[in-house]
């Protein structure tokens, strides 16, 4: 089989997009930040050098008339060189542990590589500055004493929403690997079994499949661990007459999917069927709204309103709407303050939650590529299964 990849030639077309915002934004330097938290961190790292941060923080460095610097720590200085799309890599000196002598390797302040490159310095935008150290952040402030610093994460996040055909691909792979995550795990499920288990199996299928890791930990929860939004996959052994609770989202070539399915297992009763029911009903009628040029916020409300008749309203307890890519919940997201219009070749997860309920929770989620206008549907497990 030949795996997707995105192609180098496209990382030079991202860089520029960044050097266009440092222009219209007025600015000389963005400080682009990336760390291997599953979550939110590697994003940077890998959309512009194609780099799966690990061990060591990196940060890339966009000036206005050059190509992008990446700086790493001493220990990714060589897995950097081997893969990063960005070939000037320096070793950063506020990267390096007070207490290690590093005597390969030329260690160099931040300082000195802005004079190096950029010269004197005014304005500088930090992005995932949220997810920096303390530490860091003070480092990069007396290192560039006296200069302005915004945020300018909105900006670079924006260029992300529109995915490029190869991207497309990568995406739709990682989708298919959700899938085969979800069969493993609805084969799994079976009274006595417990929830570990049943991730091991779906974990398993998804890393031999290509999976290089997770945007969130698979989450499988069963009975009263399925109540809460977040749930962290226990020892507790399925039950008869149980719900479970299964998100996916697996990351392949730095790209997501995102797939959740509850489980029935024999009969939980009138009351949750009616609840499950309902969110299958929002999830179809949104997605055949998701249209190219509509309000994203108005096809979200429309879930909210049949979770609403439902009687869950106030059970919709986060934006049901959102695009996928490099992080697996990314903007834009299209919750009820959104003003984004959906555009075609836009991935968009539908994702319908239901917690602190009277019933068991849930959410029932699949992803979406906005093609031609319409919506076409990247997740194939079926919405309601019984086992």
């Amino acid at each position: 089989m030949n795996y997707p990849v995105i192609p180098r030639e496209e990382y030079p077309l991202r860089w520029k997009k960044v050097q266009n915002i440092l222009v219209e934004n007025d600015l000389d330097l963005i400080l682009a930040y990336a760390d291997d938290r599953a979550t939110y961190g590697a994003a940077y790292g890998r959309y512009f050098a194609d780099i799966p941060v690990h061990f060591e923080n990196v940060l890339i460095m966009f000036t206005r008339d050059h190509d992008p610097i990446l700086l790493v720590g001493p220990e990714t200085d060589g897995y950097a060189q081997l893969r990063s799309t960005i070939r000037d890599i320096r070793v950063l000196a506020e990267f390096s542990a007070e207490d290690e002598d590093y005597p390969f390797s030329t260690v160099i302040p931040l300082k000195d590589i802005v004079a190096d490159v950029v010269g004197d310095v005014k304005r500088v935008g930090l992005a995932a500055k949220i997810h920096m150290s303390a530490t860091l952040y003070e480092a990069i402030q007396a290192a560039l004493p006296g200069v302005e610093y915004t945020n300018i994460d909105k900006a670079i996040e924006e260029i992300r929403g529109i995915k490029t055909p190869a991207e497309i691909e990568v995406i739709r792979y990682a989708y298919k690997i959700a899938d085969m995550g979800m069969e493993a795990a609805i084969k799994a499920i079976k009274p006595g079994v417990t929830e570990r288990e049943v991730a091991a199996e779906a974990e398993y299928v998804m890393r031999k499949a290509g999976a290089e890791g997770y945007g969130i930990d698979p989450m499988v929860a069963s009975g009263e661990n399925t109540d809460h939004i977040i749930a962290r996959t226990t020892m507790r052994k399925i039950k008869e007459n149980d719900v479970v609770c299964v998100t996916l989202a697996p990351r392949y070539e730095g790209y997501h999917g995102a797939c959740a399915r509850t489980i029935v297992v024999g009969d939980p009763g009138e009351k949750f069927m009616k609840a499950l029911k309902a969110s299958i009903h929002a999830q179809e009628y949104c997605a055949s709204q998701l249209n190219a040029g509509a309000m994203g916020s108005a096809v979200e409300q429309m879930g909210r309103d049949i979770m609403e008749e439902a009687g869950y309203g106030k059970n919709f307890m986060y934006s049901g709407l959102h695009s996928v890519g490099v992080t697996e919940f990314e903007p834009p997201i299209l919750g009820p303050s959104s003003t984004t219009l959906i555009e075609n070749n836009m991935v968009i997860s539908i994702d319908i939650p239901l917690f602190e309920a009277d019933v068991h929770g849930f959410r029932t989620e699949s992803g979406y590529l906005i093609q031609d206008g319409k919506a076409q549907i990247l997740t194939e497990i079926p919405y309601l299964i019984q086992k």
